[in-house]
């Protein structure tokens, strides 16, 4: 009697727990919020899948997603679920950037933050072998303000060195100590930031590459001095930089 009583207790709270992850998937699935939808072949099968770039917003912050994901169908009746950090956007493009003849799947999910940075993802479907594929990491930049006013970034890729004059901020910076009678009161670098974007575009060969941004700043994060472009094509199973080039801020401070 008491094995009896057991088993049904055991089968009782075996279907508590079933019923409760039951409503709590639903809920979640409820409160998830459709960010773009695509209809393309990313297996390379010929066949079209359904791709949906989803977001979870916080319950009292809706402008910022908690939990964001792109949700895969394809034709095998299977279900794919690539999970992407949280962020105040997201975007997808579907493009084939690593150049096997199938398209990839690239999304960008912005931070929030006052930098503006972007993180980055890239994966493939292809064979219906879900597979990341690394992104290009930021230039490396060695960077300095130099006296008179002035600054140098060197980018350590190709060891080109750029100077910048910033005589119009010279009563910003002096009010804030960094100058002396034109001369730095201590050496000071510059703020290279991450990408600030990353996207994909075509070459006038019709390749597909990645362009990223990054943007340098001085002693505070509103006191922008240049932006550095550079391109990356995808070949021998990674990224290699194809071309960069500096432009400055036209903003005065």
């Amino acid at each position: 009697m008491k094995r009896e009583l057991l088993l049904v207790a055991a089968a009782f709270f075996l279907m508590s727990v079933t019923a409760i992850t039951g409503v709590h998937a639903f809920d979640e699935q409820a409160k998830s919020v459709t960010i773009s939808t695509y209809e393309s072949d990313v297996t390379g099968d010929g066949i079209t899948e359904s791709i949906q770039l989803k977001g979870v917003p916080y319950e009292d912050e809706e402008d910022y997603l908690k939990e964001i994901y792109i949700d895969i169908s394809t034709s095998d009746q299977k279900q794919y679920k690539i999970p992407l950090e949280s962020g105040s956007k997201a975007s997808l493009k579907l493009v084939d950037l690593n150049q096997d003849g199938v398209k990839d799947l690239f999304s960008n999910v912005l931070t929030g933050g006052s930098g503006g940075i972007t993180l980055n993802y890239l994966y493939t479907l292809k064979d219906f072998l879900k597979k990341e594929l690394v992104v290009p990491e930021p230039l490396e930049i060695a960077s300095t303000f130099e006296n008179g006013y002035k600054a140098k970034i060197t980018i350590g890729q190709t060891g080109k060195s750029y100077m910048f004059d910033l005589r119009d901020r010279k009563k910003y910076y002096k009010k804030l100590g960094l100058y002396y009678k034109g001369r730095l009161n201590e050496p000071t670098e510059l703020t290279v930031n991450s990408f600030q974007s990353l996207k994909p575009v075509k070459l006038r060969t019709g390749e597909m590459v990645l362009k990223g941004v990054q943007r340098i700043t001085g002693i505070a994060n509103a006191d922008t001095i240049a932006f550095v472009e550079s391109t990356w094509k995808y070949g021998n199973s990674k990224w290699n930089l194809n071309n960069t080039s500096v432009r400055t801020s036209n903003k005065n401070r």
